[in-house]
């Protein structure tokens, strides 16, 4: 045998024992990692492939489609691997009730996406964990209460903002228009009244780009590319999409520092505007007392501005723009919440105080959260310990995804879950009726911080509309024609559509 055929043998032979060695780390990989009952007890689950996971599964335009499908097979509890990342999926009302309530401290904690870990580093208060959340989320809670939520101080900056808002409804003059860019301006501006301390003009450039960048941010964390981002980042930083995301988190940071900048320029330590004079004034008496490890940074002040703008805008203006697309492809039931505000409170301003005494506009409008189900995953969790749960083990450090959209459309819960039907909050007599299984704010410790005033929001907001305005499809476009597909997104917002807002007063 010569030296060439030698040479060839012995290399094939080595490749032959290499691709052996693959194949067996593969299987190694895949028998541990990959394996949904290690012990026997832990959740159920279609079987994942290496790597992959179980994304084929997937519809990644939506994911909580599949993961609902999928519990009906493996039931309340069971396990999805979204690459190579285990998750544990909890769906239906009782379930996901008994883990964020019953067990809040076990189920606690937060388990950001790769993308909002880049651009928040764990700060803040919605992606942050242990003492940096607690205070953070305490520091929070007494400022925006202090600077109103929840109390008449907010109630008349909503009033405010919705007559800045019907003059642009008014403008437009019975034509159709989208009803996008105002919703957002005028849900923003509450948030900037109470963290800034002032209101924005809707026609000032500056404001109306960050309104834009908070609300692209959101569509894009929930993009098909952006969720492969967070699975395969070294594959996912190619993504025009990925870079979009993080060029307007930079544009934001950047248009933040120059606002904080003029507010530290004008600060008066005894009479703060709003959360942000409040975080600085508590960083610089921290500072004056000798504390440099505090958690009152700047790279804490700029996340949690944040959290709070674009939660405080996406949910609500959202909200409120199924609302008014769901009055104009349901005229009967637009008819009965104008006929019941007429015979009530007529043509004065609602208030909050109002609402005891309209039940069935108050229950079109929790229907209208039920129905929009606009964050059907939550936010996801994660365990902060060991425990068994239903009869299955998670172990500590596991995601946990609880299934909103499993709990607004428990077929247990609702009479009619596919259906936009405001009966579902009303007895027999007319009087409205809270549903434990009414859960768009989630629940338990991770609950949203801005309920109380999201509901004010939406409240005033939706009623003064519907005193003011009839809506309406397009010209040659019928109620039928209204499409109620919602666009892809982390959150669900309306997909893209015009409004006809006719003046009835």
């Amino acid at each position: 045998m010569g030296t060439l055929d030698l040479f060839v043998q012995s290399f094939s032979c080595a490749s032959v024992l290499g691709a052996v060695v693959v194949l067996l780390l593969i299987y190694l990989i895949s028998s541990s990692a990959f394996s949904s009952q290690e012990n026997g007890k832990e959740p159920p689950g279609p079987k994942p492939l290496p790597i992959l996971g179980n994304l084929l599964q997937l519809d990644l335009k939506k994911p909580h489609h599949t993961l609902q499908q999928l519990s009906k097979k493996y039931g309340s509890v069971f396990t999805f691997y979204f690459g190579s990342k285990k998750v544990v999926v909890l769906a239906g009302y009782k379930t996901v009730k008994a883990a964020l309530v019953t067990h809040a401290e076990e189920f606690g904690e937060r388990d950001p996406p790769k993308i909002l870990k880049d651009i928040s580093n764990e700060q803040g208060v919605i992606w942050s964990n242990g003492d940096t959340w607690k205070e953070m989320r305490r520091f929070a809670l007494t400022n925006l209460r202090d600077f109103g939520m929840g109390k008449k101080a907010i109630e008349d900056k909503i009033v405010e903002e919705c007559e800045y808002l019907v003059e642009v409804f008014k403008k437009c003059k019975g034509e159709a228009f989208d009803t996008t860019n105002p919703m957002n301006y005028a849900a923003s501006n509450i948030i900037c009244s109470i963290v800034y301390g002032s209101r924005f003009e809707y026609d000032d450039p500056d404001f109306a780009a960050m309104v834009h960048r908070a609300n692209r941010i959101i569509q894009l964390a929930g993009s098909p590319s952006i969720q492969l981002y967070n699975l395969f980042p070294w594959i996912g930083r190619f993504f025009s999409h990925t870079r979009e995301l993080l060029k307007w988190n930079e544009a934001n940071k950047t248009q933040n520092l120059s606002l904080f900048s003029r507010l530290k320029e004008t600060l008066n330590p005894e009479m703060c505007r709003g959360f942000v004079d409040a975080f600085l004034v508590r960083k610089q008496n921290l500072e004056d007392s000798g504390n440099t490890n505090s958690r009152f940074h700047k790279e804490n002040l700029m996340v949690t501005v944040n959290n709070l703008f674009a939660a405080g805008t996406d949910t609500t203006a959202t909200t409120l723009r199924w609302g008014l697309l769901l009055m104009a492809k349901y005229p009967k039931i637009q008819d009965q919440v104008q006929e019941e505000l007429s015979r009530v409170i007529g043509s004065r301003q609602a208030q909050t105080e109002d609402r005891k005494n309209l039940p069935f506009t108050d229950a079109v409008i929790h229907e209208t959260q039920r129905f929009a189900n606009i964050l059907p995953m939550s936010l996801p969790h994660k365990t902060s310990q060991d425990i068994t749960f239903e009869g299955h083990f998670i172990k500590k450090g596991t995601t946990v995804y609880p299934l909103l959209s499993s709990v607004l459309y428990d077929e247990s819960e609702w009479e009619k879950p596919t259906t936009f039907y405001p009966a579902h909050f009303l007895d027999k007599d007319g009087k409205f009726l809270k549903r434990d299984a009414f859960m768009p704010f989630s629940a338990g410790r991770r609950i949203c911080l801005g309920e109380g005033l999201a509901r004010m929001e939406l409240f005033i907001f939706f009623a003064t509309l519907l005193q003011r305005f009839r809506f309406s499809p397009p010209p040659g476009v019928s109620e039928g024609e209204l499409d109620l597909t919602p666009r892809v997104g982390f959150t669900l917002n309306p997909s893209i559509h015009k409004l006809c807002a006719v003046p009835c007063m």
